[in-house]
């Protein structure tokens, strides 16, 4: 950190005396601070909580309190076996046709009704909330959310400079930084993903259910035709679902075999009533 904060500085040293701008130097510099420091469970809830709320926003809870009991108990159950007990967990059914799941920092995690219909059993509903809670124990998206801080600070540092400088090339290396911003918005890092559904079999399988589910639930997406628009999103910001199983394939062979045959109940599920 002390290197970044002593480049912008130079930075804005190397610039015409009469165009340096000490607040935005500072301004920057904060930012850079801001990408790299610890966030505390407090406000991991706080930051996951407003973006849950926009979630909402969107698309409302699915008004069935017995399916959100449900989902709650068996994603409170997952999260239990993991060490982040330093958050309070939520589960919810989002009121959406479209087949996703979605998380926030904080322990916030949602799926669509049309993923939860699309589920054949307990197991396989554990294996995506599973994959889901990795993400946050594992801050996927904090570490996102502050790589696109830095990147910002480094892009306002290029744009002082450019704007004493009138350089066009340097506007063009700032549109670059801008793009990389927008690939967060576009789905979390493919390793990222492969990590969650490493870390998701994992904590299912602690939990007591089949770890294989999962991969089900990867087997069921792989046969999806990619005309069908209700996974249309799902896929832009997910790897393959091949992909997605050559890697689990790989990291789990046939070592969690033993604990296939048992799950707690696999077969299991709460469905929705007509």
């Amino acid at each position: 950190m002390k290197r970044i904060v002593l480049s912008l500085l130079l930075a804005g040293l190397a610039l015409p005396a009469a165009a340096i701008d000490l607040n935005k130097i500072f301004s920057i510099g904060k930012k850079v601070v801001d990408s790299v420091r610890d966030i505390g469970p407090a406000e991991e809830m706080e930051m996951g909580a407003g973006m849950a709320a926009s979630l909402l926003g969107a698309s409302p809870l699915l008004p069935n309190p017995e399916l959100q009991r449900y989902v709650n108990r068996v994603g409170g159950w997952l999260a239990l076996q993991t060490e982040r007990q330093d958050i309070a967990w939520h589960f919810g059914i989002l009121d959406d046709s479209q087949i996703n799941a979605y998380t926030t920092p904080g322990g916030y995690v949602l799926i669509t009704r049309g993923l939860f219909e699309r589920l054949r059993n307990e197991s396989e509903l554990a294996g995506v909330l599973a994959h889901e809670i990795a993400h946050v124990v594992q801050r996927h998206h904090l570490k996102a959310i502050q790589g696109g801080n830095l990147r910002g600070a480094l892009g306002d540092a290029i744009q002082t400079r450019a704007e004493a400088r009138g350089s066009a090339g340097t506007y063009n290396a700032l549109k670059a930084f801008s793009g990389l911003n927008e690939l967060y918005t576009r789905g979390l890092d493919k390793g990222d993903e492969f990590e969650a559904d490493r870390m998701g079999v994992v904590i299912a399988a602690r939990a007591g259910y089949n770890p294989y589910g999962l991969v089900a639930v990867l087997q069921t997406l792989d046969t999806v035709s990619p005309e069908d628009t209700s996974f249309a999103l799902m896929f832009k910001t997910h790897p393959t679902p091949s992909s997605r199983l050559d890697s689990l394939d790989a990291a789990m062979g046939e070592r969690l075999e033993p604990y296939a045959e048992s799950g707690l109940e696999p077969s299991r599920m709460l469905r929705p009533r007509r």
